[in-house]
């Protein structure tokens, strides 16, 4: 079986063997519901509900604000107790609807409804994403009616499900293609309804055969829909490495997958475009992998948006010891928490819990010159020049060389023998270069 790459990348250990065959579980919730009104790129939601107001289950109780935002949905019907700022996984504290749930589940109208996308119009079928909330599930948190609006359809020739799942430890997507494939080939079919020339292309990498060979059968008979298989390497599940993997199309951090005719989702993004418009259900859900050496039961569960992150522990039977380190999201990529008491997000894809923090006894050193940051680059530019300039403050430095094109996959944090923060630093560069920029 040939497979499709791109130059550069790591090969990190995968810990995915703690959760791939745990088939994904139902956890309902147990105390109060909390909603973000933030939980995706762009302009925050508008709280529809006040204090005392009684809300259902798949009501929409935030409303995406400006052409960039998206809908919240609630994943319960009870009572709201208050609209606050609370405690988010990014260390902000954001304006949140809490719900005390009822657990009675009262549904609005149509919830589940089944309908025939085949007769629905493109502009049906971009506002019923709108309306269901949903965003990128991959973790750009992106609003989806916006990425599957470009310009112009007839341009977009492939529409690519990234369902590489290339981060350590998460084994969600990989559920999903063994757990529920049809829909996931169907949101496929949805996308692909909107562009008349784009043909569908889903990647899976070649650790997940069972995968590849269960999606292989599903779309046997289906001349415009292809399943590639991927090397499997980090991170090859990123935007810019699987488009040229799959497609041999190259894009830069100044560019959008359109621009090169190209549309991506997560697979989770793909179930739940099939759920909102083939099932009348919106985003009130997501699958997360809980694991790490630190959890004592490992496994992949279905949960509904505004669960708090405790509930997850307990649902694991709680850990083997006291962790060091517990993350939101993969370890390349995630986000380090001091505190469990945040609500599951559409962002939320992963809770890890490691019971040594192998970074925090690392000291680091100067940089020795080897280059194996430069050979990991996905991105092909130079960390340890672009390390420098971060020290010295060099911002136009930063940006003539190329630092803007830094995807923060963390390859070069990984390999470096010298244990420098330069991720991080490249990370906060970059956004202090974009926020001068907006001004």
């Amino acid at each position: 079986m040939g497979t499709a790459t791109f130059k550069g990348g790591i090969h990190p250990h995968d810990g995915k063997e703690l959760s791939k065959d745990k088939q994904t579980k139902v956890l309902m919730p147990k105390g109060d519901m909390v909603f973000p009104m933030s939980q995706h790129i762009g302009a925050p939601a508008k709280p529809l509900v006040a204090k005392g107001d009684y809300v259902l289950m798949g009501q929409k109780i935030g409303e995406a604000t400006g052409f960039v935002s998206a809908n919240v949905i609630s994943s319960v019907s009870g009572t709201v107790k208050v609209v606050e700022p609370r405690l988010t996984v990014s260390g902000a504290m954001v304006e949140s609807i809490v719900i005390e749930n009822d657990h009675e589940y009262k549904a609005i109208d149509g919830l589940g409804q089944k309908r025939d996308y085949k007769k629905l119009t493109k502009e049906e079928i971009r506002n019923i994403i709108k309306e269901a909330g949903i965003v990128g599930l991959g973790g750009a948190a992106f609003p989806t009616h916006v990425k599957v609006t470009p310009k112009e359809d007839e341009k977009i020739e492939f529409v690519i499900i990234n369902a590489a799942e290339c981060e350590p430890y998460l084994t969600s997507d990989y559920r999903m293609l063994l757990e529920e494939p049809e829909k996931v080939v169907g949101g496929l079919k949805i996308e692909l309804s909107l562009f008349p020339n784009a043909k569908g292309i889903i990647g899976i990498e070649d650790n997940k055969p069972d995968a590849i060979k269960k999606v292989q059968e599903l779309v046997k008979d289906e001349p415009m829909i292809e399943v590639v298989a991927l090397k499997t390497k980090y991170p090859q599940g990123g935007e810019r490495s699987l488009i040229y993997a799959t497609t041999g199309r190259k894009i830069n951090s100044s560019m959008l997958p359109y621009e090169a005719g190209c549309i991506v989702s997560n697979t989770d993004t793909a179930i739940a475009i099939y759920m909102a418009v083939a099932e009348s259900t919106p985003l009130m859900r997501r699958i997360i992998t809980v694991t790490g050496d630190a959890v004592k039961n490992p496994g992949n569960f279905s949960v509904k948006t505004g669960t708090n992150l405790n509930e997850l522990v307990e649902a694991v039977d709680g850990f083997i010891t006291r962790p060091e380190k517990i993350i939101s999201g993969g370890p390349m990529m995630g986000q380090a928490l001091y505190s469990l008491d945040i609500p599951v997000t559409k962002t939320s894809s992963a809770l890890l819990a490691f019971s040594k923090d192998v970074l925090a006894s690392i000291e680091s050193t100067n940089c020795i010159r080897c280059g194996r940051c430069v050979t990991v680059c996905p991105s092909h530019v130079v960390p340890q020049k672009l390390f420098q300039f971060v020290q010295h403050g060099d911002s136009e430095s930063f940006v003539k060389l190329n630092g803007m094109e830094c995807c923060e996959c963390g390859c070069c944090s990984y390999v470096c023998p010298a244990r420098l923060n330069l991720t991080q630093s490249f990370k906060q560069m970059r956004r202090s270069v974009m926020d001068s920029r907006r001004k």
